[in-house]
């Protein structure tokens, strides 16, 4: 499959997110939208990666000396260690979320303003 479809779907996937944490105002639905947005990022890490594993290889054999390639797993690797990070991250703003419910009964972030005072 070109690159090119990859490109496009993660495009659109990272417009789709940051258009819901533009225009939404739902604290939910804000993280999940920013968790679109970091799937969208790691779909393409993972395609270029691949990308990048499919061109060395064909470069190492033009060359005719064996060289020892990755199989691409690299950058699964960092995906799989960015999801941990984001699922921490989400694990703490659902729970400042949570709390924020409980004080003022909304998940509007407008309402975080009165958390000031």
């Amino acid at each position: 499959m070109p690159i090119q479809y990859y490109i496009i779907l993660a495009a659109a996937l990272f417009c789709i997110g940051v258009t819901g944490v533009l225009i939404r105002r739902n604290a939910i639905i804000i993280f999940m939208c920013i968790e679109l947005m970091l799937n969208s990022v790691n779909l393409l890490l993972v395609a270029f990666s691949k990308m990048h594993f499919a061109l060395s290889s064909v470069h190492t054999k033009t060359k005719g000396a064996p060289v020892a390639v990755t199989t691409g797993t690299d950058a699964q690797l960092f995906v799989f260690f960015i999801m941990v990070v984001a699922a921490a991250e989400v694990s703490v703003g659902l729970a400042i979320i949570v709390m924020m419910y409980r004080n003022v009964h909304s998940t509007d972030v407008n309402f975080l303003n009165r958390l000031k005072n």
